[in-house]
């Protein structure tokens, strides 16, 4: 099923570009496309391999020395956390269809079975290619005194001063599990680090054997200890190997080896059937600690006896057990790639202000009434200055009276909670959805959703059988002319921290009939308001899968010579088979389409005859690609829309979702210099051929050595000057007058 093609090049200096692929290579010279039926699985990309793709994608730019070195150690963390979620959601998916002898082909063509295995030899591939390339970054870090060391390697008065931190810090938090007749197999937390130790007494050779966590705790223990003052760092196992007479006293230790589970993350029950779906959610959190296990990584050097009795006891197959040669884990790699080293990062980036809202004092409702909607770009404009104004500005202003908001992540961090609770103290009414099923979110959402009702404010889950995902805020003011909406439609989350590492978009308008179906689709969410025909809005999951296909067939009837068709959509993921198949429509009748997919992707591009005007590229950079962007050229009479969705089944169809039109011309040329800039991009963008293969652009000047996300940094920032000095004039010329108007009266 599947053949992995990964070249990765040393950086400016390699031959030739990087390439990856996952994905059946095939001749579709041969093929009568203008006949071929686009139901045929031959035309589509398997899901699984594609987004496996995508993180060799990432892999590479901890392989590419261009990237500053600890943005390198940062890659390499990412990509070990992305395998960790893709064994949780995608790999546990699978092994449950098959537990539940589902054997439906997937719309490329495979079953269950047969998409586990070939992903199981692609992340085989991914985990030793990391491998060599943490070999090669460390060997890089040591030219700058940053190292992971070696027990073995440190000085008898290192080992004494770790070892006294371990007794002090670390050890208290220890626990040896036995495993023997009287003691049960030990339970074993998912994604948690472990050594299995066997021992003997001195004079017994009945070998004992004990399970031992490794007690990383974020924030408080960190995996990698450092020595002393210096950018040293030892393993937090590598002590605990080391010092295990601390835990055994008076007893031989036999070996001591590595190990670490994965487990299942989908658990979900019916919401249908709930009473409570709080408590239902809670509950689903409970069983996900106890899910069945998915894969188990074991030191390649394990005992073969150790590694079968680990497999039978936690009932997995031989498949099932991935060897790692040197570290598990890689994830806390973030603890090092962290470290606050000048010149080993990128330059600092700082978000600028919006520059309507730099210099104008003014309320910002007064400011989007009187100048009209304005676009926000996050991380390159300020996610505080842009976001959580609107949201503290509403919390205080008087004339508020009502704030509506769906929240799917969000932070401790900023003051999105903590407005929403200062307007419910100021007497606002206040009406939150919190989406509880956002995966891995949960937790923290229960939490945000009790702190929010104890502050009297109104809390909602959604609707039964449909997870929120989109990005909204409406307020409510009395102006002088009555009651007006502004709202806030967005790409991201209303999450600080992730709008200064992700690529988003917003928009605040307070244009009347966004306003009006926003209304109406809050109304649904929160009550028994059936859905409605919105003015504007596309909304999942009634009408946004068929109108961006009505969208994409008009596009391809409104093609001809004189007027070609144009279709631009910048999106996560492109998985949606009933989208992908519409697109191929339009590929055929000639219509130029340009796809800025990030990960998943099924379309083939480049078949003569079918796509040979289709682009698919990846960008994959210093920022995560997270914006969404719907463009259709529509006969010169251009549509670009905004918002949350992919074109994913899920997300068309399972979720509730938003795209908002953007109409004004002053907005429209600010996304089509985005995309253009995304189009152009020669250091951090991928094009993908008609076998799935990513082929990595190469800058062809000096010029072109800056990617998408470092142009736009300079645009935000130059757009940000020129708004500033344009100002400073004022003041200065205000300044003069009146400082003319001193020396005369003194005269």
């Amino acid at each position: 099923m599947v053949e992995a093609v990964t070249e990765f090049p040393a950086g400016n200096d390699s031959d030739g570009p990087a390439s990856v692929s996952v994905g059946p290579t095939q001749d579709y010279a041969s093929l009568n496309v203008a006949e071929m039926d686009l139901d045929s699985p031959d035309l589509y990309l398997n899901r699984e391999l594609s987004w496996l793709a995508f993180n060799l994608r990432v892999l590479h730019e901890a392989a590419d020395t261009r990237t500053p070195l600890l943005e390198r150690v940062k890659f390499l963390a990412i990509v070990s956390g992305n395998l960790d979620e893709f064994f949780m959601k995608r790999i546990g998916g699978l092994k449950r269809l098959i537990s539940s002898g589902h054997n439906e082909l997937s719309v490329d063509g495979h079953t269950p079975s047969e998409q586990m295995s070939a992903c199981r030899v692609i992340v085989d591939d991914i985990q030793n290619r990391r491998e060599v390339i943490l070999s090669r970054v460390e060997h890089a870090l040591k030219k700058h005194d940053i190292g992971i060391a070696k027990w073995v390697d440190l000085t008898t008065s290192e080992r004494k001063h770790l070892r006294t931190e371990y007794v002090r810090n670390i050890f208290p938090l220890v626990t040896p599990l036995a495993m023997d007749p009287g003691h049960p197999f030990p339970f074993i937390s998912n994604l948690a680090l472990n050594l299995l130790v066997t021992m003997r007494f001195p004079g017994d050779d009945e070998i004992r054997m004990a399970r031992v966590k490794v007690p990383v705790v974020p924030g408080v223990v960190p995996r990698f200890i450092r020595l002393r003052d210096s950018y040293t760092f030892v393993a937090l196992e590598d002590i605990m190997t080391n010092n295990l007479d601390l835990l055994f006293p008076g007893m031989k230790i036999e070996s001591c080896e590595a190990f670490r589970v994965t487990r299942n993350a989908i658990v979900e029950s019916n919401q249908a059937d709930a009473d409570d779906l709080l408590a239902q959610v809670k509950t689903e959190l409970e069983e996900r600690d106890f899910s069945p296990i998915v894969r188990l990584q074991v030191a390649s050097t394990m005992d073969p006896v150790h590694r079968g009795m680990l497999t039978s006891e936690l009932r997995l197959e031989t498949a099932d057990v991935f060897e790692v040669d040197r570290m598990m884990g890689m994830n806390d790699l973030f603890e090092i790639g962290s470290l606050d080293i000048a010149g080993l990062h990128h330059p600092p980036h700082h978000p600028v202000d919006h520059p309507r809202l730099a210099q104008d004092p003014r309320s910002i409702f007064y400011i989007l009434r009187d100048g009209g909607p304005m676009l926000l770009q996050h991380p390159y404009q300020s996610f505080t200055a842009t976001v959580e104004r609107f949201l503290r500005t509403a919390a205080e202003d008087p004339k508020v009276l009502a704030i509506k908001m769906t929240l799917y992540r969000t932070s401790a961090e900023g003051n999105v909670i903590e407005s929403l609770i200062a307007a419910a103290r100021n007497g606002k009414e206040i009406a939150v959805l919190i989406e509880l099923k956002a995966r891995f979110d949960e937790e923290a959402n229960i939490h945000w959703a009790r702190r929010l009702e104890e502050a009297g404010i109104h809390v909602t889950y959604g609707v039964v059988g449909l997870k929120t995902h989109t990005k909204m805020i409406l307020v409510v003011r009395k102006d002088y002319d009555g009651l007006r909406r502004y709202v806030h439609i967005g790409t991201g989350n209303y999450h600080p921290i992730t709008a200064r590492l992700y690529s988003d978009i917003g928009m605040l308008s307070c244009d009347e009939a966004l306003g009006s179906d926003l209304t109406e689709l809050f109304n649904y969410l929160t009550g028994f308001s059936p859905p409605r025909s919105y003015r504007k809005i596309l909304a999942a999951p009634y009408t946004l899968k068929q109108s961006i296909i009505d969208k994409i067939d008009r596009e391809t009837k409104l093609h001809t010579p004189d007027s070609p068709g144009l279709i631009q959509l910048k999106a996560n993921a492109l998985e949606d088979a009933e989208t992908t198949r519409a697109l191929y429509r339009a590929g055929r009748a000639g219509v130029r389409v340009d796809l800025l997919i990030r990960d998943t992707c099924r379309l083939r591009p480049g078949i003569p005859g079918l796509t040979d005007n289709i682009r698919v590229i990846s960008t994959v950079g210093r920022f995560l690609e997270h914006t969404r962007v719907y463009y259709f050229r529509n006969g010169g009479d251009e549509e670009y829309y905004i918002g949350s969705a992919d074109l994913m089944k899920r997300n068309l169809d399972l979720r509730v979702e938003v795209l908002a039109p953007v109409e004004e011309q002053t907005l429209k040329d600010e996304l089509r210099l985005l995309l253009n800039v995304q189009l152009a991009d020669r250091r951090s963008a991928w094009d993908m051929d008609g076998n799935g293969i990513y082929v990595q652009r190469q800058p062809g000047s000096e010029k072109e050595n800056d990617g998408a996300h470092d142009a736009l940094i300079k645009v935000a920032e130059k757009n940000y000057a020129a708004v500033a000095s344009r100002e400073q004039k004022k003041v200065r010329k205000k300044l003069y007058k009146q400082f003319r108007k001193r020396l005369k009266a003194e005269d």
